[in-house]
């Protein structure tokens, strides 16, 4: 045995075949992280029909997600002689919304986040009317009615904001507006915030859930699943700025320094897609002057107001006075 071992590894063939094989499993390796990231990305951030990311909530949804979704469609059901379907055009793309005119010069446009179109919006435009507000609500592109295939976690999200914005200006009379963003639409809502092109009558924003960048929140969330995170998530940016040109690590917190509008952070200790550490390390480095951020002991990433209605209403209540 010894005798064939020596003849072996002094075998030229055998170190060819050797590096092969090892070659080949590394070559594998990668092909398997390539071909896995892409389905990833496919699968989270683009539309293939338009049946996914429509305006009903999906049926494998959690009970609250339910619940919240029900809520809001009671909500709307309620006013809906006040409703306006509406549409703008950007970027080649129709899209489209829902305006609710209760008389106000006033409103809160809700900005959703991935996988949600307007309906879900309805939810969060609770307190908001309740206050002294009109309400709009959107399918975000590539989401409900809108056109669209891929979803830029927020980066041309904000572009359509501010279109939207516009919109309300001219075709509305809004002379004030508020955003409210939960997740993707919080990091929109502040790409749009400290653009050089947003609207002077955006007076402030509210943000749920937000991440510093969203290559962070999806380490996160493939960490929760136990799924691998080494190099994925590299190659999912990857594909992300070949279809869409942006990338995942740019995000919210190589912007906020800029804010310049009053913020109110509503954020849960128990986010594990939006780390509590990294909501106060954004908080610490917003530029504007009036900031607040309101902790919440309870709360799954995007689901806080239904932990503790009374308190997040409340909190926005209190942020809409203080804006007048």
């Amino acid at each position: 045995m010894l005798e064939f071992l020596k003849k072996l590894v002094t075998n030229p063939t055998f170190w060819w075949v050797f590096g092969a094989v090892v070659v080949s499993g590394i070559l594998l390796w990668i092909a398997s992280y390539f071909v896995g990231s892409y389905f990833v990305y496919i699968n989270t951030l683009s539309r293939t029909s338009k049946k996914q990311w429509r305006r009903e909530v999906p049926s494998n949804s959690a009970r609250d997600t339910v619940e919240m979704f029900e809520t809001g469609v009671a909500w709307a059901k309620k006013n809906v002689e006040y409703k306006k379907d509406v549409q703008i055009t950007r970027d080649g793309l129709n899209l489209y919304g829902e305006y609710y005119d209760f008389g106000y010069d006033r409103c809160a446009m809700i900005l959703s986040g991935r996988t949600e179109g307007l309906c879900y919006g309805y939810y969060f435009a609770i307190p908001y009317a309740a206050n002294g507000c009109n309400i709009l609500v959107v399918d975000p592109r590539a989401h409900g009615q809108s056109d669209g295939k891929y979803n830029t976690i927020g980066f041309e999200e904000s572009l359509d904001d501010i279109a939207w914005v516009n919109f309300l200006r001219d075709e509305m009379g809004v002379k004030s507006l508020i955003f409210h963003g939960i997740c993707i639409g919080a990091a929109g809502g502040m790409y749009a915030s400290t653009h050089e092109n947003c609207p002077d009558i955006v007076k402030g924003i509210v943000v749920e859930g937000m991440f510093p960048n969203f290559g962070k929140s999806m380490k996160n969330n493939l960490k929760q699943k136990k799924k691998p995170v080494f190099i994925v998530w590299e190659m999912i940016d990857v594909w992300m700025k070949k279809y869409t040109g942006y990338s995942m690590k740019f995000g919210p917190i190589n912007v906020i320094e800029k804010l310049d509008k009053p913020l109110l952070m509503l954020h849960s200790k128990e986010d594990k897609s939006s780390l509590p550490e990294d909501a106060q390390k954004l908080y610490d480095l917003a530029g504007t002057k009036k900031k607040q951020l309101v902790w919440f002991e309870k709360g799954k990433h995007s689901m806080i107001r239904i932990t503790d209605t009374e308190k997040y209403d409340n909190t926005i209540a209190n942020f809409l006075k203080e804006l007048e």
